[in-house]
């Protein structure tokens, strides 16, 4: 319904008739409580994760300096400055802040400045001209002598500078709601953005210590392969005095060939993980052998670790901020749902000068106005609207649910993360007290060898071992580095020391998460 606005009393009238309707529509199709906060369900955390007793803090910003690795972090800048993945997801924020704005300007009015030039020019036999002569206009002046007669032609040009304006009265919050929806999406896309963030420089720290572990383990294979091919010789040489059987030979040249046959397959397994980060620094393979050098040393992945870490810095990993972001996003949208039962009103109008003669286009006398009141109020629509609040409802639900799976899908991920970190800790140690046992081994059967107490093929051996050793080392170092990385990646960045007491951790619309007692 449009309700042009001239004078006060009709204005009274509009608004009465604009409340008659109001209470019709509502008595019609009842509506529910107008929109209140957005409540979201209580998320518990536990209070510490197991096995740990100390407090930390979190520090997302470039946690993988914490490998104390410089040849690693130019890595990790290059890939950050130059991949392709980490582009597309700035560009998919960007338009997450596109779409929020966008739906921020529905709660303000629109106005817009106009120019026009209207002209108008048509024979007299014609249009507005005919319906004259079938009055009997041009016999009427025709009989009134002094020469007065019609035109040929009728013509006229009017000028209009006018302003227009339009605004619907958000009552009930609709577009408050979606703005704020519109927001929440926007905060879950920035949690998105850093997800992807984290998820790309895991991959490009797990392949550049797999290059690290690779190009070790091709290294130490050789030496070992060298070793065996000694020892062949030397099995050979026993073997043609008649010294040792040919089960001693086949021993040792069954050894030599499974090494051998090993080395290729490193080289592959090398060769895709350079091919890996290739792609992960947005270049090429050479791109890569310009930033590594031939000699990867890695410091020990172990560093100053706390204890513990508090179950509340999980609010800073990404995926449980865009979870909890969604939620919140649906609750908004309950409430656009619920506020569309509600009647609507909007207004529209134009203001401005018109004149017939361009130099009075200034003159503020021959301003104008069109004013417009528009009230509309659902009444019958077959259940779509009510529907619809169901649907917006069950999403809230469904959001919810995955909300607390997130978290607690989070908080195992953590604790599992702990136990590889401290498991792979004791492995590295006890390879370590194995190595130092290897090189004694091979210290003594050196000077056994050198004063003719020893045989030759004891010292090839306790070699072999010890390169085995360092082979499983390397291997180990390798794993150690992955499990202090899972551990990052799953509190969503690096921790530190810090005696802060746990905290409540409030969410949005009034609701917090509280750790388990």
């Amino acid at each position: 319904m449009v309700v042009r606005v001239r004078d006060r009393t009709t204005s009274r009238r509009i608004s009465a008739a604009a409340l008659t309707c109001l209470c019709a529509a509502c008595a019609v199709n009842p509506a529910p409580e107008p929109p209140g906060p957005v409540a979201l369900p209580v998320a518990e955390l536990p209070a510490a994760f197991v096995g740990t007793t100390a407090d930390g803090g979190h520090a997302p910003l470039e946690w993988w300096r914490a490998f104390g690795d410089p040849v690693l972090d130019e890595v990790v800048e290059t890939v950050i400055a130059s991949n392709f993945d980490m582009a597309a997801a700035v560009a998919r924020l960007q338009q997450a802040r596109t779409g929020a704005h966008l739906a921020g300007a529905a709660i303000l009015p629109v106005v817009s400045l106009g120019a026009h030039v209207d002209t108008f020019d048509t024979p007299i036999n014609a249009g507005f001209g005919a319906q004259l002569q079938e009055l009997g206009l041009d016999r009427l002046l025709a009989g009134a002598g002094d020469g007065l007669a019609l035109p040929d032609r009728l013509g006229l040009t009017t000028y209009a500078l006018s302003s227009n304006f339009a605004y619907e009265l958000d009552f009930w919050g609709r577009n408050r709601h979606a703005s704020l929806a519109a927001g929440s999406s926007l905060l879950a896309s920035e949690a998105d953005a850093h997800t992807v963030r984290i998820g790309i420089l895991a991959e490009t720290i797990t392949a550049y210590f797999d290059i690290v572990a690779l190009r070790r383990q091709i290294v130490i294979g050789d030496e070992i392969a060298a070793v065996l091919l000694e020892r062949e010789r030397l099995a050979e040489s026993r073997y043609d005095r008649g010294l040792a059987d040919s089960l001693e030979l086949q021993l040792v040249r069954g050894a030599l060939r499974d090494m051998q046959a090993g080395l290729p397959r490193l080289a592959t397994q090398l060769a895709a993980a350079e091919g890996r980060l290739a792609i992960l620094m947005g270049g090429y393979r050479e791109d890569v052998a310009a930033v590594l050098p031939e000699a990867l040393a890695p410091g020990p992945a172990d560093g100053d670790l706390p204890v513990g870490v508090p179950a509340r810095l999980l609010q800073q990993r990404p995926d449980v901020l865009a979870a909890r972001h969604r939620l919140v996003e649906a609750g908004h949208h309950v409430e656009v749902r619920r506020a569309a039962l509600l009647p609507s009103l909007s207004f529209a109008g134009t203001i401005g000068l018109q004149t017939t003669d361009v130099g009075g286009l200034f003159d503020v006398r021959q301003w104008f106005s069109n004013l417009a009141a528009n009230l509309l109020a659902p009444v019958f629509d077959g259940g779509r609207l009510g529907g619809e609040v169901a649907l917006a409802q069950s999403r809230f639900d469904e959001l919810a649910a995955a909300y607390g799976r997130t978290v607690v899908t989070a908080v195992s991920e953590v604790e599992t993360a702990l136990i590889t970190l401290r498991n792979e800790a004791r492995r590295s140690d006890l390879l370590a007290a194995r190595h130092a046992e290897a090189q004694s081994s091979l210290a003594l059967r050196s000077e056994r060898y050198a004063s003719g107490l020893g045989g030759y093929g004891a010292f090839l051996d306790a070699s072999r071992t010890l390169l085995d050793v360092e082979s499983a080392m390397a291997g180990s170092d390798r794993d150690l580095a992955m499990a202090r990385l899972a551990v990052h990646r799953a509190l969503g960045g690096a921790w530190t020391a810090a005696s802060a007491a746990d905290e409540r951790l409030p969410l949005a619309g009034g609701a917090s998460v509280t750790g388990r007692q």
